[in-house]
């Protein structure tokens, strides 16, 4: 993204908020914020213009500003320091541990419940793991906020089962101060690097997923499934993929890359035959939760394999949507949807190099709309909403 490096790296600074961890050099995550948040907005716009510049584009909407601070909704913490002086967040710049509890993207109650975190596992007395010694226990602290009820998912990822009986024990202790904390889980990492979650999920409550709700549509989060970490753009990006396609009046949708279910389940209809496909077990079983909730009878989500798909699906759609990962979907599942031939296919992405690169092998497609959400403040990083329509259309 060269053009808002440049940008960057001209342009005198000015904090958009105040952060002592980035103005003392020590966590750099928000490379950008020393800049007005104005400057920001504009240069990753200019960023995707210029990725996008050799397309047709009918229509450019407006970027969709983030607010500029206490907008995530989750937490991942890297346990460091020892079991008598834990400290929850990063290892800086300098090379030092980091707490990151008071990090201003997280909601002030959000801060609140990490820094009793840091002094719930000195009083558990849950030794951090040191990878460099293969010791300890406690690897990760993620932490997922529902706005709508405000209540909190929390994983601890632990090298080995040893330490849950501690845990389970010293849990009356946290929830007595956070009892909006409903759902809780322990992901068992046994392997000796880097890597952030295992296999095993083992549930430490009765419940074990967190309701959310973004518009008019409820939404479920269990632990091993994708969500949004900035609702308040998200809930826009979802809304807006619903009004573009509003007008198209799809019988048939196809939802690839589905997650939970948001895109597909804001742009269904009630006579409308949605089929979602998710790799992650866990996000589908959301899905179906929330397609049930709605009252929509005509919905299947399955837990597939996106590029190996087809041959579970019949009905032809009139309507794709694609939300894949940073690598994008890929020559051949581009390909494919040629072949289908949707009236539209709707793409979020959350990499516009990849974006761009997926866009020159959807043949016969014109581009109708693109919008940029502001999903990543204070970073290079942006959501970019295409439609678009077959030439047939």
């Amino acid at each position: 993204m060269q053009v808002f490096v440049n940008l960057v790296v001209t342009m005198q600074p000015s904090f958009a908020i105040s952060c002592r961890h980035f103005e003392a050099q020590r966590c750099l995550s928000c490379r950008c914020l020393m800049h007005p948040y104005e400057q920001q907005l504009a240069a990753k716009q200019t960023e995707l213009q210029r990725l996008l510049a050799d397309f047709l584009v009918h229509e450019w909407g407006e970027p969709v500003p983030s607010p500029l601070q206490g907008f995530r909704n989750k937490a991942k913490m890297v346990a460091l320091g020892a079991a008598h002086a834990p400290i929850l967040g990063i290892i800086g710049h300098d090379g030092k541990a980091l707490s990151l509890t008071d990090c201003p993207l997280y909601p002030a109650p959000m801060q609140a419940l990490l820094k009793r975190l840091e002094v719930w596992i000195q009083q558990a007395g849950l030794p951090p793991y040191r990878l460099d010694k293969q010791k300890g226990e406690l690897k990760y602290i993620l932490l997922t906020h529902s706005r709508a009820y405000d209540q909190y998912l929390l994983r601890f990822v632990l090298r080995s089962e040893q330490a849950l009986t501690r845990i389970q024990a010293n849990l009356p202790l946290l929830l007595n101060d956070f009892p909006n904390i409903t759902v809780i889980s322990a992901n068992i990492q046994p392997v000796h690097m880097a890597i952030l979650e295992g296999e095993q999920e083992i549930f430490l409550t009765d419940t074990q997923r967190l309701p959310e709700q973004f518009n008019d549509v409820p939404l479920y989060i269990r632990p091993k499934s994708f969500f949004q970490t900035n609702p308040t753009v998200a809930a826009q990006l979802y809304q807006t993929a619903r009004e573009w396609t509003h007008s198209l009046k799809p019988k048939v949708i196809w939802d690839l890359f589905c997650g939970v279910g948001g895109f597909g389940l804001h742009c269904a209809h009630a006579d409308t035959q949605l089929t979602g496909i998710e790799i992650e077990a866990e996000a589908i079983a959301c899905a179906r939760a929330s397609a049930q909730a709605m009252g929509l009878e005509h919905v299947q989500f399955q837990a597939l394999d996106t590029q190996k798909f087809q041959a579970h699906l019949t009905d032809k759609p009139d309507l794709v949507i694609v939300n894949p990962p940073r690598r994008g979907m890929g020559i051949e599942l581009a390909e494919l949807l040629v072949n289908l031939s949707p009236a539209a296919i709707l793409y979020s992405s959350c990499n516009a190099i990849s974006l761009a690169q997926d866009l020159i092998h959807l043949k016969n497609y014109r581009i109708q709309r693109v919008q940029l959400f502001d999903m990543f403040a204070h970073t290079t990083h942006f959501e970019t909403l295409v439609l678009l329509t077959h030439c047939r259309s």
